[in-house]
């Protein structure tokens, strides 16, 4: 059997997931939801014995309606079009395909959800269960890998890391001295982000006492590193955290990108304005930051009493 949608859609394929990984410095676990999108869809096309470099409006129209009959979430279906929309543009900038069938195609339309955030008493509880204290303030011992898990929940909370930005902090990127991290986001956007006392003593701690033990003579250029001496990865962390949740008593739902929604949501609370926020966070628009503002009512009506010329200063 050939390659699904004919060796030259497939080709085509392969090539614009490799301008993604270059020009756009894509991660490597978006360019595998991006690879099985667009590969999902040239298997369909091949069933059904439709061109995938001549697709009409109405042929895409017919996948997403099979998509929604399979009973896929919108949020997949919308996902699943945006691989698609990104493969086609691409092609019709490069000439492979004269017409760009899902330059006007909608997705689904999606409920607006705000962001999940941790509640201040839970985020207490989960940042103690790798600290040298419990809760009631008693002194208890650190093993090096308590040492580097408390070093990272400390650090997304305190800068509103995403997970893979914190497994890709190299040693270079930390300054302790000055208390700030230097990130690397999506597309490779480099930003600078400054971290509190209490996390860069937690992570001066790690660095000093934990990190060696861990390497024994090893070298690595990653700030976290995993008990055999190597770059600490993303799935690691998020086993680590939801370890730690169980340690904790609390909601296993929550994931390590809460602790990116509660470090905004609380910023915005304390009255750091919008823009910080955007840059702290690395958001390419304004607009994604703005949710975070649905969750602090309290800091909006302080702001409006104390601006708004009616509010009887």
């Amino acid at each position: 059997m050939g390659e699904p949608g004919g060796t030259r859609a497939s080709a085509l394929a392969e090539q614009y997931l490799e301008t993604l990984r270059v020009e756009r410095g894509m991660s490597p676990h978006t360019l595998r939801a991006y690879r099985i999108d667009i590969f999902d869809f040239l298997r369909w096309a091949d069933r059904h014995e439709v061109d995938a470099l001549a697709l009409t409006y109405r042929q895409l129209r017919l996948y997403l309606g099979e998509l929604d009959r399979a009973q896929y979430s919108r949020t997949t279906i919308n996902r699943k079009l945006s691989s698609l929309r990104g493969y086609f543009g691409w092609m019709c900038a490069e000439g492979a395909i004269e017409e760009d069938p899902g330059a006007v195609l909608q997705g689904p339309k999606q409920p607006k959800s705000l962001p999940h955030t941790v509640k201040p008493a839970d985020m207490a509880k989960i940042l103690t269960v790798h600290s040298a204290r419990d809760l009631s303030g008693n002194e208890r011992d650190q093993t090096p890998s308590d040492m580097r898990d408390q070093a990272l929940l400390e650090l997304l909370y305190a800068c509103g890391a995403r997970i893979s930005e914190a497994s890709d902090l190299k040693l270079s990127g930390v300054d302790l001295e000055n208390a700030h991290v230097r990130l690397f986001g999506k597309g490779s956007k480099e930003r600078i982000v400054p971290i509190h006392e209490l996390a860069a003593s937690s992570m001066a701690r790690y660095l000093h006492f934990g990190r060696p033990k861990l390497l024994e003579g090893r070298a690595c250029e990653y700030f976290f590193v995993s008990t055999r001496g190597n770059k600490m990865s993303t799935d690691a962390m998020r086993k680590m955290f939801k370890a730690t949740l169980r340690a904790a008593g609390v909601d296993e739902t929550l994931s390590p990108h809460d602790m990116r929604h509660t470090f905004a949501t609380d910023l915005l609370g304390g009255g750091a304005d919008l823009r910080s926020v955007q840059e702290m966070l690395g958001h390419a628009r304004l607009s994604t930051t703005q949710i975070y503002t649905h969750l602090t009512p309290d800091r909006l009506k302080e702001v409006h009493s104390q601006a708004h010329p009616r509010s009887g200063r």
